[in-house]
């Protein structure tokens, strides 16, 4: 009984020394940390209005109205990592270049885009983004944060940082009645998705398969039920669970807000 008592004071002590530090500040779980520094290269496409930009293959179509405007970047393939990339944040700083803004200032973007490879230039002229480089190429007003825009492509270091997002994830619905495809964005922390599932009002929960960039599907008869997700990070692991986001008569083509979110 000793020896029960004396390993359950243990625990509680130690319960109670993480909870003190949670509180003081000195231990924060579940918020996603930066990660070392590392090199690589940027470019930029589209012009100064960033209409080019829109779309992608993250799927987050008009990048203003899903709240990421033109501080966004296409990922090489090495980064984007068919399309688990998508929703990562990096800090990004122009470095050991004539062309460097005075300062040498940093920018934030948010990886919405593939910058597929061009097998039929050399990877170190012209086919920045063929495997295994890690590249970034802009939209141009992010990279003119950085650099002069003639230089056309700039050394770089860069560093995934957390994804500071206002409020709750959003859910856009595309599908029919027996296919519900859900992209998600404004997604914080980690900023990226490794896994999805749906529970309706009347049913369990159901996984949902990737189908490309930042959506996932579920093959089943929703409608009439309100919507629940389950959304786990890729990078982190951690899970967040969304609840009731989409009424019962939910429509595709809409998007739905909810409270719940990575820190």
């Amino acid at each position: 009984m000793g020896l029960i008592s004396s390993s359950w004071s243990f625990k509680k002590f130690f319960a109670i020394v993480m909870v003190a530090f949670a509180i003081s500040g000195e231990f924060v779980a579940g918020y996603y940390r930066p990660s070392p520094w590392r090199y690589a290269h940027a470019t930029f496409y589209g012009d100064e209005t960033g209409s080019e930009t829109m779309g992608g293959a993250c799927g987050y179509g008009n990048l203003f109205n899903s709240g990421y405007g033109l501080d966004t970047a296409a990922l090489s393939t090495t980064l984007f990592k068919d399309g688990y990339g998508c929703g990562q944040c990096f800090q990004i700083v122009c470095v050991n270049s004539k062309h460097c803004n005075y300062g040498r200032p940093s920018t934030v973007v948010t990886a919405t885009n593939l910058c597929p490879p061009n097998w039929y230039q050399d990877s170190n002229n012209g086919g920045w983004c063929n495997p295994p480089r890690t590249h970034f190429d802009m939209a141009k007003p992010a990279f003119m944060k950085l650099a002069y825009w003639r230089a056309g492509i700039i050394p770089v270091a860069y560093r995934r940082v957390p994804c500071k997002r206002s409020g709750g994830m959003r859910f856009q619905f595309q599908g029919n009645s027996y296919w519900l495809l859900v992209f998600v964005m404004n997604v914080g922390g980690a900023g990226d998705i490794k896994s999805m599932a749906v529970k309706g009002s009347r049913t369990n929960w159901i996984s949902m398969s990737h189908n490309w960039g930042a959506s996932y599907q579920a093959f089943s008869s929703l409608y009439g039920q309100s919507l629940s997700f389950r959304v786990t990070s890729y990078t982190t692991g951690e899970t967040v669970y969304a609840w009731n986001v989409a009424p019962a008569n939910w429509n595709a083509g809409m998007t739905y807000k909810s409270g719940a979110n990575f820190r």
